[in-house]
């Protein structure tokens, strides 16, 4: 269920606020978001597949947690990111 090496370049590209930069929380974040995507278009149709929602339970948790560190330190990089990636909150 992970995201293909091509995928995974192009949101680190789209995404990083230097070149090369694999780390930052924005760059984490957009993977997650894409995997969370991927897994959740899974579920539509794997509705029983109980043991591979809870990676998803614990991918959006990571995620929340990245966010929440990311709001207190830059509330302007938070708000932007979560415009880019579509994600209410």
């Amino acid at each position: 269920m992970s995201i293909t090496v091509e995928e995974k370049a192009r949101v680190m590209k789209e995404f990083a606020t230097k070149e090369g930069d694999t780390g930052s929380p924005e760059v984490q974040v957009a993977i997650l978001t894409s995997r969370i995507t991927t897994l959740t278009e899974h579920f539509k149709v794997h509705k029983k597949d109980n043991h591979g929602r809870r990676g998803l339970l614990k991918l959006v948790a990571q995620r929340r947690k990245l966010l929440d560190y990311l709001k207190a330190r830059e509330e302007g990089r938070y708000q932007d990111l979560i415009q880019r990636l579509g994600i209410r909150r």
